[in-house]
């Protein structure tokens, strides 16, 4: 009792404090005509919805191989290590002997462009997204979803899944409309001409885009970065987001940080015992996150300088992407020779590069980083602002951090389920779309139901 009596006054204390700090109960508005492109074509911009084909022409594939083949001869890895130092050297020369000389370009241009894909500008910047509209008999309705990615990711996470989430379920009367945007400076999106575009502001911008297209009222899933956006959605319109399902949510308030410190000392008030080890110990935490977040400590402060070498670079940016995409996926691929990466097909990784490397988009990407950590964006603290919108969290065991419900509800009010996976990865879309799929239409049929009873009491 004295340990419970404790925790509740040091919680009471922290939300006595914020409140003296941060009086105002309602999330701060941002401008919706905020321009990010260049100041002379303010007002001159085209808002209509254009048709878009990714293209791999031949000059950029040339350049390409050139540099593939003409790469300094790498550093051969320690004896006895595999990825424990980062990519493994002799891992990665068979990734870049296939890049230029067995990735058939042409093939996977026409894969990349199956679903129909658009530009139109928002705020200054052109955005890029597929759109896919189901086919579906009468009596089967169609709900716009709108999927969001993250870094080191991009569209081409969503290719295995969209298939899945825009056909017809026996058991249930509802398919999807999918609107899947390219994140402003990534991939074939515009990138901002000036500091500060962070994930509010890109809330703004997607909200947007979703009103551009004709929905006023909207489901969201989201990961990574996109899991970000779709919290500031759902914090700045939560008239708009009809339900919130993500696979990567984290709250990051003083409280929660208390709470993650005090679960070090009394962890059953903080999460469920089967679930402690993907937390607990703190020297465990701490210890993970000073061996995989100096990327993160790079990007948020110099991603200009980082970004000329991955822009010069395939070898570097295949370096640098995929050895996330192995050890995000499960921490224990660091011990494997080939880094576990046979969780994906080299033709999914590769593309997955390509919307970086054809775009030129790798160095305005990662400053994602830097504008979410300025002081601008910091300040705003939208964590600490509390939505009702319906939320479904999705915990696969090998997400980067692990919180439990009662860290989450304090942000998320109406959480109606927790799919705790014992399995998968950070890249659940792009290592397992049927089971993201499965957990997406019953997130929706839960919001629907949800929504049936609550609104009419609200």
């Amino acid at each position: 009792m004295t340990k419970l009596l404790t925790l509740a006054a040091v919680a009471m204390l922290g939300g006595i404090a914020w409140w003296l700090y941060n009086p105002n109960p309602h999330p701060p508005m941002l401008d919706p005509e905020e321009w990010w492109g260049p100041v002379e074509l303010k007002g001159k911009q085209d808002t209509s919805i254009r048709p878009f084909t990714i293209t791999f022409d031949e000059i950029m594939i040339e350049d390409l191989r050139k540099r593939i083949k003409s790469h300094r001869t790498l550093t051969p890895p320690l004896e006895g290590i595999a990825f424990q130092y980062g990519f493994n050297t002799n891992e990665l020369e068979g990734y870049l002997k296939y890049w230029a000389e067995e990735y058939p370009f042409k093939e996977r241009e026409k894969m990349l462009n199956q679903f129909p894909q658009f530009k139109t500008n928002i705020q200054g910047l052109d955005i890029h997204f597929i759109r896919v509209k189901p086919k579906v008999p009468a009596g089967v309705k169609v709900l716009p979803l709108l999927i969001l990615h993250g870094w080191p990711g991009s569209l081409r996470e969503f290719y295995e899944i969209i298939p899945l989430l825009t056909q017809q379920r026996s058991d249930y009367d509802f398919v999807f409309e999918i609107i899947a945007p390219s994140m402003p400076g990534f991939g074939f999106s515009d990138r901002a001409v000036r500091p500060g575009l962070g994930p509010a502001e890109m809330a703004v911008m997607y909200r947007q885009l979703m009103h551009r297209l004709g929905f006023k009222k909207y489901y969201i899933q989201a990961g990574n970065w996109g899991s970000v956006i779709s919290a500031a959605m759902s914090t700045f319109y939560p008239q708009d987001v009809l339900g919130h399902h993500s696979n990567g949510v984290f709250v990051q308030t003083s409280g929660s940080m208390l709470k993650t410190i005090l679960g070090g000392f009394f962890p059953s008030f903080i999460v469920e015992s089967h679930l402690a080890d993907r937390l607990y110990p703190l020297s465990w935490l701490f210890s993970y996150s000073l061996e995989e977040y100096g990327y993160c400590h790079l990007l948020a402060t110099k991603p200009d300088t980082i970004g000329i070498g991955l822009s010069d670079s395939p070898a570097g940016l295949a370096a640098f992407i995929m050895e996330k995409f192995s050890t995000w996926t499960d921490r224990s691929h660091r011990s494997l020779p080939d880094g576990g990466l046979t969780s994906f097909t080299k033709e999914q990784l590769i593309d997955n590069l390509m919307f970086y490397w054809a775009s030129n988009s790798i160095n305005s990407a990662i400053r994602i980083y830097a504008n979410a950590f300025s002081n601008k964006n910091l300040a705003m603290d939208l964590d600490n602002y509390p939505t009702a919108v319906p939320t479904w969290v999705m915990q696969a065991k090998h997400e980067l951090f692990y919180q439990p419900p009662s860290i989450i509800k304090s942000k998320f009010t109406n959480v109606l389920n927790y799919t705790v996976l014992d399995y998968g990865g950070h890249f659940i879309a792009f290592e397992m779309p049927r089971v993201l799929a499965d957990d997406v239409f019953k997130a929706v049929k839960a919001f629907i139901n949800w929504r049936k009873i609550n609104d009419k009491e609200m």
